[in-house]
């Protein structure tokens, strides 16, 4: 949850540890690495002095496509790639610039990687994801050894019995998961005077471009590690901005799915009307494929019964050069009003686009968005109560319920609120049940906000709406929490539950700034299409030069 939004709308073993515990994970794979591929055998030990032996690997904006290339060739494996990954990260997120975008690594990982080696050489490939190193957010559940937190004190001992459905769908398409990331506490959702990136589990993250930014959030450790090459590919969950910011403000490429593309069974809940989970990555081609993968219709989550038929398991087909080609495509105009230096690089972003083909045409969409006051607030007020109340009822955590979460906070006060603290937390607990007239009424008033987004595209005959995703990334301000930063575009697709893509589109003051495309319900194809074809057009993604300050 990007908490801005609200502004502009109205292994840990006790408490006493930080963020340092996490990475007790990290030693133990280094110590024991021999062991972690399956065993002090004959046959490890000769897979252990093959990676050895194997080329260096420069991970340094590399592709899930690149990867596979270098495996198929035997190049390298899915075991050489994971330690090269765990080298990165000792040096960039732990050492070095000191990233702390990684919340906790996966001990399993180096035995996971052996595995689909294992496969790949009895000529079994699972797709274009098998032996690639995955990082997810630390609200996803994952049924191993790595615990799932939201990043609070608060859930310290959580291990989930089973994968959420999005990562079985991962796992069953070959991905290695390398780890689990920061995050804003509780999604963003527990003060209005937070800092994004900050969890009293994993302390601060910060943003790769320049250090003393934060990366936004609340995929705020997503965003960073696959900005800096921490990981191939990342997942991030938003309900209002939080894959689309952080990637937007990290360089990279995010996409919001349909509501209901990807289950969230399994994935610390905000919203049942807005939350979903979504990829992150450095090119629209990886996310494509981590797209299609993370697909399935779930039992527990009825909303994805809705995508039947509507759903691909392969996005690949629709990237296409000319997919700007005659695509009526509405900015919004408020954007052009902002910074200067900001409207520059959208100007230059929309000679692109016709460059390339595409008509602009100039929309009103959040002067009709202002006409909902703060119903969409309320909303995730009342959903968060109940989704909360559910998960915690059944999970290992300290706390069953919010009330016991806000209790055990007060408890833990200097821990667990040093900076800011959980009036969000306090005003949702105040709520009643989701038959209460306040939450039909705002959710009647959200609800029909997809007519008028629905209305304005057919209105203008528009393929897609466009505009600036976000503004550059805030200063780390633990005292004061994040400030406006200028526009954003995220929260008509997350109210609607439609498809949202950003993709980099240039660089103010050395920090990144990401275009937004984005449509009605299922149109991921076209989407798809169209930020290929921007990004082919543009190439405006840079790597991260990890400056102190802004210069």
């Amino acid at each position: 949850m990007d908490r801005r939004k609200f502004l502009r709308q109205g292994s840990l073993t006790g408490l006493g540890l930080s963020t340092v515990g996490s990475w007790s994970a990290y030693a133990s794979l280094r110590r024991t690495q021999q062991l972690a591929v399956g065993g002090n055998t004959s046959e490890n030990n000769s897979l252990i002095d093959q990676e050895q032996n194997a080329p260096f690997l420069d991970l340094e904006e590399i592709t899930v496509t690149d990867l596979q290339k270098k495996m198929q060739s035997g190049e390298q494996t899915s075991v050489s790639i994971i330690k090269a990954y765990l080298a990165r990260i000792e040096k960039i997120d732990r050492s070095g610039p000191s990233l702390n975008s990684i919340i906790q690594l996966n001990p399993d990982a180096l035995k996971i990687a052996a595995v689909l080696d294992e496969e790949r050489k009895q000529g079994k490939i699972r797709g274009l994801l098998h032996g690639i190193p995955i990082l997810i957010k630390d609200n996803i559940n994952s049924g191993d050894q790595m615990q799932t937190t939201a990043g609070s004190l608060a859930l310290i001992g959580n291990h989930a019995k089973e994968d959420a459905f999005v990562l079985k769908q991962l796992r069953k398409a070959g991905v290695v998961l390398l780890g689990k990331t920061n995050l804003s506490e509780w999604a963003n959702f527990r003060s209005s005077h937070s800092c994004s990136g900050w969890s009293s589990r994993g302390g601060q993250t910060k943003c790769p471009y320049i250090l003393d930014r934060n990366p936004s959030g609340s995929s705020a450790g997503s965003g960073a590690a696959t900005a800096a090459s921490l990981c191939t590919v990342s997942v991030g969950t938003e309900t209002d901005g939080s894959v689309v910011s952080p990637a937007s403000v990290n360089g990279l490429v995010g996409i919001k799915p349909t509501v209901g593309l990807w289950s969230r069974t399994g994935i610390i809940p905000i919203s049942v009307t807005q939350d979903t989970a979504g990829p992150m990555t450095r090119t629209v081609r990886d996310a494509a494929i981590l797209l299609g993968a993370g697909i399935g219709v779930d039992e527990a989550d009825a909303v994805t019964k809705e995508s039947l038929g509507k759903s691909l398991s392969d996005y690949t087909p629709y990237l296409i050069k000319d997919g700007l080609k005659g695509k009526r495509i509405g900015v919004e105009k408020a954007h052009f009003t902002e910074n200067p230096d900001l409207v520059v690089l959208l100007r230059a972003a929309i000679a692109t686009m016709e460059a390339q083909g595409a008509v602009i045409i100039e929309v009103d969409v959040l002067g009709a968005l202002k006409l909902l006051g703060h119903s969409e607030y309320q909303v995730l007020l009342y959903e968060f109560k109940d989704g909360l109340n559910k998960y915690l009822g059944s999970a290992n955590g300290q706390v069953k319920s919010l009330k016991e979460l806000i209790a055990f906070d007060l408890q833990n006060e200097h821990k667990l609120m040093p900076f800011f603290k959980q009036e969000i937390l306090v005003e949702s607990e105040d709520k009643g049940g989701l038959d209460s007239k306040e939450y039909v009424d705002s959710l009647e008033n959200t609800t029909g906000f997809r007519k008028t987004i629905l209305d304005i595209m057919t209105t203008n005959n528009l393929d897609a709406l466009s505009g600036f995703t976000n503004g550059p990334a805030c200063c780390i301000d633990l005292a004061n929490g994040d400030y406006e930063n200028g526009p954003s575009l995220s929260t008509p697709a997350a109210i609607t539950g439609f498809p949202h893509i950003t993709v980099p589109m240039g660089l103010f003051h050395g920090l990144p700034i990401g275009v937004s495309f984005y449509a009605g319900p299922y149109m991921e194809p076209s989407l798809i299409s169209m930020a290929y074809a921007f990004e082919q057009a543009s190439l405006k993604r840079s790597k991260p030069a990890f400056l102190k300050e802004l210069l």
